[in-house]
C-alpha cells in the first residue's frame, strides 16, 4: 500500500476529504519524527512503539571492491516494535 492509497483508505473510513486525511497523516508523521529526534519513544497502545535503536560500530566489506574492508560508524536508527493487538491481528 502506498502513501496515497493509505490516505484514500483513511479518508473513506473516517468520512473526511482526502486533503484533510493527507494533512492529518503529515501531522502524525512529523510529530513522531520530532519526538524521535528528541530521543523520546512514541507509544500507541495496541498498535506499537516507535523508538530509537543504537547500532554499534562495525567493520564491513566494500561492495564495489570485496577485498577492501571498511569501518561502518555507530549510528542511531528508528525502530518499531509491534504491540500485542497488532501482532494478534496479523497472526
Amino acid at each position: 500500500m502506498t502513501k496515497q492509497e493509505l490516505i484514500t483508505a483513511v479518508a473513506t473510513a473516517a468520512g473526511i476529504s482526502k486533503r484533510t486525511a493527507a494533512e492529518t497523516m503529515e501531522a502524525l508523521v512529523s510529530t513522531i519524527t520530532g519526538e524521535l529526534k528528541k530521543g523520546q519513544d512514541v507509544t500507541m497502545t495496541g498498535f506499537g512503539t516507535f523508538r530509537i535503536s543504537h547500532r554499534v560500530a562495525r567493520s564491513g566489506v566494500n561492495p564495489r571492491n570485496p577485498t577492501q574492508r571498511i569501518q561502518i560508524p555507530a549510528m542511531k536508527v528508528p525502530a518499531f516494535k509491534a504491540g500485542k493487538s497488532l501482532k494478534d491481528a496479523v497472526r
